[in-house]
């Protein structure tokens, strides 16, 4: 007979370790072949941003907001790729559990 009570805490246990775990982990991201990088943390929280002095063309803002946001995304695909391999494929495809 299962025991619910169980199997609860385990899954408890499990997401207090996953939540551990994501919260330590930090991405490191670049684009522009260096230009933006930024560093997220494993929820999804932008830890830091750095840029370098020749990306910044004040005739060309576009290019550096575009950088910024290749950078950004990139990161948080791979913070969600992190998750996915923590979790083992248990969560459907795009859920993000609140942790």
């Amino acid at each position: 007979m299962v025991n619910i009570n169980k199997l609860m805490k385990q899954a408890q246990e499990m997401q207090e370790k996953i939540a551990r775990e994501m919260a330590e982990l930090q991405i490191e991201v670049s684009s522009g072949g260096g230009a933006v990088t930024v560093v997220m943390n494993g929820k999804k929280e932008l830890v830091s941003l750095a840029i370098k002095k020749e990306a910044v063309d004040p005739g060309d803002v576009e290019m550096l907001e575009d950088l910024v946001k290749a950078a950004f995304n990139e990161a948080t695909r791979r913070v969600d790729e992190e998750l996915g391999q923590q979790l083992g494929g248990m969560m459907p495809p795009g859920f993000t559990p609140p942790f």
